[in-house]
Parts: C-alpha cells; sequence; structure tokens
C-alpha cells in the first residue's frame, strides 16, 4: 500500500483526455488503485493499493473509516447546522465533527472535519449548503492513516505494516 501526497492539480485517473497531469505519472511502476479520490483541486492524502477488493473495502460505507479534512472556507457557516445535517441532491448529509481550526484571516476560516463516508465533493457541497465556499482543502486523514508533515506534495512512501487493515 502508498501513501500520496496528491498536489491541486492532478487528477486521480489513470489518463486524462485533456491532458493534465494525473498521480499516478509520480508513483512507482505496478497496477495501483486508488482508495477514493480527491478532486482536481483539492490536496492531501491518497491511499494506493495493488487490489481493487482492498480499496473496495476501505472505501465501503459500512466499514464507517473517518476522512478528516482542512478545510479553508469563506464565510461565516452554520457549523450546529452542518453537525446536525443538511439535505443534498444525494441525501443527507452531515460532518460528525466541524471546529474551527485557525483563527480568521480576512473572511477565510480554517475548519477541521470529520465525515465517515466518502461522497463525490462532499465536504464542498456541505459548506455550499449553508451559504460559504471552500476555497482550499486539504485531506488529512483517511481512518487511523495521517498524512505525514515531512511528506511534501507530489511525494510517496510504502506504507508498512499498514494499521488501516485492522479496521476491516
Amino acid at each position: 500500500m502508498l501513501l500520496y501526497h496528491k498536489p491541486v492539480g492532478e487528477m486521480v485517473t489513470r489518463h486524462d483526455p485533456g491532458g493534465r497531469p494525473t498521480v499516478f505519472a509520480r508513483l512507482p511502476p505496478g497496477r495501483w488503485v486508488a482508495v477514493g479520490r480527491l478532486d482536481l483541486n483539492s490536496s492531501g492524502l491518497l491511499l494506493l493499493t495493488d487490489s481493487g477488493e482492498l480499496a473496495n473495502r476501505l472505501m465501503h460505507p459500512r466499514y464507517e473509516l473517518e476522512r478528516e479534512y482542512s478545510a479553508r472556507v469563506q464565510g461565516s457557516p452554520d457549523m450546529e447546522q452542518l453537525r446536525r445535517g443538511v439535505q443534498l441532491e444525494d441525501g443527507l448529509a452531515a460532518f460528525i465533527s466541524i471546529r474551527q481550526e485557525r483563527e480568521a484571516a480576512g473572511t477565510n476560516r480554517w475548519y477541521r472535519v470529520v465525515l465517515k463516508e466518502g461522497r463525490n465533493r462532499e465536504v464542498r457541497r456541505l459548506f455550499e449548503a449553508v451559504g460559504a465556499r471552500v476555497n482550499r482543502l486539504v485531506r488529512v486523514r483517511y481512518g487511523p492513516v495521517a498524512l505525514p508533515e515531512n511528506l511534501a506534495p507530489g511525494e510517496w512512501r510504502e506504507l508498512e505494516n499498514p494499521v488501516i487493515l485492522q479496521k476491516l
């Protein structure tokens, strides 16, 4: 299993018809399967495995593996409403935890949020539903695996003895 620090501007796909760079171009040779996705404008922790079955298990909602993000948000979202839940087009969604992470800088505030599922652009859509806009999003944790502070964007390392497997 690999741990990759995805930079902004890379696609989580094998080939992009638009010619944009993909995360797979930086990885060692192998048949890597991404555990979930991060959109083009998001960065942070991406896990990759050579087992499609394992990737599916790690993403399956039944295992309730938490995904934690650091989000820079423009506006003042209703944190209580985001905890209670917001109706999105694909169903009710909520953060299991949300807290302001840093002091405000102008109209932007940093929040640390945790989800137990990984729907498409869910963090961004939740904030938008309460009138705020995410302008920077970094996944900092997937289940028990945290993004190492000393792993620069675009770098990867092998995950020795993956503790994440103990959750399945």
